[in-house]
């Protein structure tokens, strides 16, 4: 019996403090900045470039359970010749979240948010590289629950708060 009105509520009971709920509102483009500095002299450069890869995370409280994660990734690519090209994107997701613990939030809005969101940026990049005449990129996944749990060890060596606003990866962490 209890079973057939645990599942007979669906949304329901997530209101009136049941099960905890994540949603995905929209995701969309910010910002995008597209450059091919040096072409067409780039396409003749019998180099392989250097990948850099950046990546950052930023959350804002939108409304009431309404949280905007904002993915934010420089990809730029560069030789002793010049630069190839960079991208830099700045992605979005509006994420709903219901009854979840306090001490669940910031798990979800940095690592399971833009593990969410990520692949959508993934291949925004990707277009855009191959948009600008050179093969498309495709970028590595990167380890949002590595990247959390390293700030929260050094915010734990320096003092500081766990659980921040934003996520920015150790140095060498970025994807090749």
């Amino acid at each position: 019996m209890a079973d057939q009105d645990s599942t007979g509520n669906g949304n329901g009971s997530a209101e009136a403090g049941g099960e905890p709920q994540v949603s995905v509102l929209a995701q969309y483009i910010k910002d995008l900045s597209v450059e091919n500095p040096s072409a067409p002299q780039s396409f003749q450069w019998q180099v392989q470039p250097s990948l850099d890869v950046q990546f950052n995370i930023n959350i804002d409280n939108i409304g009431e359970d309404v949280h905007e994660v904002t993915l934010k990734i420089d990809v730029s690519a560069r030789s002793e010749n010049g630069v190839h090209f960079v991208v830099d994107l700045t992605y979005s997701g509006l994420f709903a979240i219901r009854g979840m613990p306090e001490e669940a939030m910031a798990p979800i809005l940095l690592v399971e948010a833009p593990r969410m969101i990520f692949p959508y940026a993934r291949q925004i990049i990707s277009e855009a590289v191959s948009n600008t005449g050179f093969p498309p990129l495709m970028l590595d996944p990167i380890d949002f629950a590595g990247a959390y749990m390293a700030q929260l060890q050094a915010q734990q060596q320096g003092g500081g708060e766990a659980g921040g606003s934003s996520l920015m990866p150790p140095a060498g962490s970025e994807p090749q």
